[in-house]
C-alpha cells in the first residue's frame, strides 16, 4: 500500500499526506492520520497562512500536530508546479477549499490525477460534492443547522441551539479520514487511486442515521422537548451544591425495581402508576418532580458513586475542567503529554482509539509557518540550487 520505506511500528508509517486544508473539518482529518505514523505535509500560502493559526494556539496545536509545514504559493506557477512534483510522490492530497477554488489554481483532482494516477484526492466540502447548493459557502454552525441537529436539542421554548464549536466540523473530519483509510484500502487491492469528499451535511446526517431513518419510515419529525416532557429515567437531574447527573434506566421492567430497592424507596417500587407502562410514561412529570427532589439530597459524585457501585447506569454532567481531570480519560491517555514548539512540556487531547501493538501519538507539536519547507524538499528530490532559485521568483517560503 505505502512505498518501500523501513516499517517503524506506525500503522501509516510509509503513507504520504500532502495537506491543503485550513480551519477544521479536513485539517483534523489529516491530523488523525499523522497520529498513527502518516508523513503529513501541510502547505500553507505566503500571503495565505491558515486562519486558524489566529483563532488560539489550543485550537492549531489541536489540528496540526504530528505535521510538518512548507510554504508554497499556489498562485505562482512555479508554486503550483512544486506543489504538483510532491503529489507526484504522495499517496493522499486531502484539501478543503470551496468548491471551484483548487481547479481555478490547477489543482484538481484531474490536475493531480494526471501526474499521479493513484493518488486519494480527498475533499472537505460544505455540502457534498454535487447538487445545487454544493458551491455555497459553509461553516461548522451551517452544518449543524442544515444537517437537522439544532432542531432536536434543548426544549421548544428556547431558540435552536447550535453545540459546541467545532462539532459538524469534527464529524465531517472523522467521515473524512475513514474515508481515506477506506480509499488506500481499495488502491490496494485494485491499484486504483480515486476522489472522495466527506461534508459536514453528510456527516451531521451520518451522525443522526437512526433518528432520521426513524422519520423516513413512519413520517413523523420528532418534536423537541422539555425536560418534563422526556422519559425520567432518561434525564438528567441537578445534584446538591448545583452539579448535575444523567440517568440512562429508561427500560422501567429492568431497572425501575432495584432503582428503587437502592434509594429505599419500596413505595415508589410497587406504586402501579410508576412500576409499569404505560403508566410510567403518563405520570412522567410527577416523577420527575419527585426525583427533582431525590437527587438535590446529595452532590454529583456522591450520587455517581453510589449508583454506579449498585449497579445502575449513571455519569456526572462534566464541563472541561472535570473532564481533564477524570481518572477514566487520564488512564486510557484520552489526554497525553507532548513537546509544544515553546519548548515546555504540556497536555494535549490525544487519539480517541487506541490499538494494542501499534498506539497513536502525539509526537510533536504543529509547525511554525514554513518551517520544514527546505527539509521537505530536499527529501523530494529538490536541489539546493533549484530552492534557492524557487524562493527568489517568490513561489516558496515566506515573504
Amino acid at each position: 500500500m505505502f512505498p518501500d520505506v523501513p516499517f517503524d511500528g506506525s500503522p501509516l508509517s510509509g503513507l504520504t499526506v500532502v495537506d491543503c486544508t485550513i480551519w477544521q473539518q479536513g485539517t483534523y482529518a489529516s491530523a488523525m492520520l499523522a497520529d498513527f505514523g502518516a508523513n503529513v505535509i501541510k502547505i500553507e500560502g505566503p500571503d495565505s497562512p491558515d486562519p486558524g493559526r489566529g483563532v488560539s494556539d489550543g485550537y492549531f496545536q489541536s489540528h496540526n500536530r504530528n505535521k510538518r509545514g512548507i510554504v508554497i504559493d499556489f498562485k505562482h506557477p512555479e508554486g503550483r508546479e512544486t506543489v504538483l512534483r510532491l503529489a507526484e510522490k504522495a499517496d493522499v492530497f486531502v484539501q478543503n477549499m470551496r468548491q471551484g477554488v483548487m481547479e481555478k489554481l490547477g489543482l484538481s483532482y484531474a490536475d493531480v490525477r494526471a501526474r499521479n494516477e493513484q493518488i486519494i484526492y480527498a475533499s472537505a466540502s460544505g455540502y457534498g460534492a454535487r447538487g445545487p447548493h454544493r458551491t455555497w459557502p459553509a461553516m461548522d454552525i451551517l452544518g449543524q443547522a442544515r444537517g437537522g441537529t439544532m432542531m432536536t436539542q434543548g426544549p421548544p421554548d428556547l431558540a435552536p441551539i447550535f453545540s459546541f464549536g467545532g462539532m459538524a466540523d469534527q464529524v465531517g473530519a472523522v467521515s473524512l479520514s475513514y474515508g481515506i483509510l477506506i480509499a488506500l484500502v481499495h488502491r490496494q487491492r485494485t491499484g486504483q487511486g480515486q476522489q472522495l469528499d466527506a461534508s459536514l451535511l453528510g456527516g451531521q446526517v451520518m451522525l443522526q442515521s437512526f433518528n432520521i431513518t426513524n422519520t423516513l419510515f413512519t413520517g413523523v419529525v420528532p418534536p423537541r422537548r422539555a425536560r418534563e416532557q422526556a422519559a425520567p429515567m432518561w434525564n438528567v437531574y441537578e445534584c446538591k451544591g448545583g452539579g448535575w447527573i444523567a440517568v440512562s434506566m429508561s427500560l422501567i421492567g429492568r431497572w425501575w425495581k432495584p432503582f428503587c430497592e437502592a434509594i429505599g424507596r419500596l413505595d415508589w417500587r410497587d406504586d402501579p402508576r410508576y412500576n409499569q407502562l404505560p403508566q410510567h410514561h403518563e405520570h412522567r412529570e410527577e416523577i420527575i418532580r419527585l426525583l427533582d427532589d431525590l437527587f438535590r439530597e446529595r452532590d454529583q459524585w456522591e450520587w455517581v458513586e453510589f449508583l454506579c457501585g449498585k449497579g445502575l447506569p449513571c455519569a456526572p454532567i462534566q464541563d472541561y475542567g472535570q473532564i481533564i481531570e477524570d481518572p477514566q480519560v487520564i488512564a486510557n491517555e484520552y489526554i497525553v503529554e507532548y513537546d509544544h514548539p515553546s519548548g515546555e512540556r504540556r497536555k494535549i487531547v490525544g487519539p480517541a482509539v487506541q490499538l494494542e501493538k501499534s498506539p497513536g501519538s502525539i509526537r510533536s507539536g504543529a509547525p511554525e509557518f514554513g518551517q520544514h519547507t527546505e527539509e521537505v524538499l530536499l527529501e523530494f528530490g529538490f536541489e539546493w540550487d533549484e530552492i534557492a532559485r524557487l524562493q527568489s521568483v517568490g513561489a516558496i517560503g515566506a515573504r
